[in-house]
């Protein structure tokens, strides 16, 4: 992807909300940035529309905060409760089901907390009883608030200690948790873009509570008028097209023997 596409978060802050109507500005989360699958997608959408396509990746909670100030046309997230408040208090439209993967709990070989097998909210309560390192986001990412929703549900708190947060994105996060020789928990598709060298393992999935739906949302043009919303809209159907959605499907999928992302739009498709 070429680099004037992905903007600087400090970048996009300091500009005008008056943008060329040519543009799209997509703020999307982390994971599907770091997974390298808007790199696939985009070129195409760009060449048949003549849109170029502004992608500001960053956490699910600062994207949405983006569209609350009318600096993106397009969100692409993964907080179902935080979309549902984003649409109910009136920012944002038109919230489609655009694909899904899950979470894992990625930890060292060693796994010193025994966790590899067990339930998620067993493998929490084993960390935070153990003393072993968790890195978290602490980003208000749609990650950390799930891992926020799962120690609350597990009713443990790792201390102080061993709870790192490394403010950042979840490829940056990975990395931290391989030195450290961490547990952390990331979406499955950015933990296999980024698995080598890392020495991580997942050692917890496959629990239906560990589910990872993305949507995609409009920011609604009745508040902001600057908005673009025809290119908005246009993206909105190349991303749930037919086409599209088997290229999600088969992302990656030859080279790491598994898909990163199972496509959920085709149903929505206009």
């Amino acid at each position: 992807m070429p680099l004037g596409r992905l903007l600087p978060l400090a970048c996009v802050l300091l500009a005008s909300p008056l943008v060329a109507q040519r543009d799209v500005r997509l703020a999307t989360t982390t994971s599907v940035r770091d997974a390298g699958l808007l790199e696939v997608l985009l070129p195409a959408f760009e060449r048949r529309t003549g849109y170029r396509v502004q992608v500001i990746a960053v956490g699910s909670g600062q994207a949405m905060e983006l569209g609350r100030r009318g600096e993106a046309d397009l969100l692409i997230l993964h907080d179902p409760a935080g979309e549902v408040r984003f649409v109910a208090d009136g920012f944002g439209i038109d919230r489609r089901p655009l694909m899904r993967n899950a979470f894992v709990l990625v930890g060292p070989p060693s796994d010193t907390a025994r966790v590899a097998g067990r339930s998620v909210l067993d493998a929490c309560r084993a960390i935070a009883a153990s003393g072993a390192v968790f890195v978290s986001r602490g980003d208000r990412s749609g990650t950390h608030v799930k891992e926020l929703a799962l120690w609350e549900a597990a009713a443990v708190r790792p201390g102080p200690r061993s709870y790192r947060e490394t403010g950042q994105g979840m490829g940056a996060t990975l990395v931290i948790a391989d030195q450290l020789r961490a547990y952390t928990l990331t979406d499955v598709g950015t933990f296999l873009a980024h698995k080598a060298p890392l020495e991580l393992r997942i050692l917890v999935e496959g629990d239906s509570l560990l589910a990872n739906p993305y949507h995609v949302i409009r920011a609604n043009p009745a508040r902001f008028s600057h908005l673009n919303a025809p290119g908005a809209e246009r993206l909105v159907d190349y991303l749930l097209s037919a086409g599209t959605q088997r290229a999600i499907g088969e992302f990656r999928r030859a080279d790491l023997g598994r898909a990163l992302f199972v496509p959920d739009g085709m149903a929505e498709r206009r």
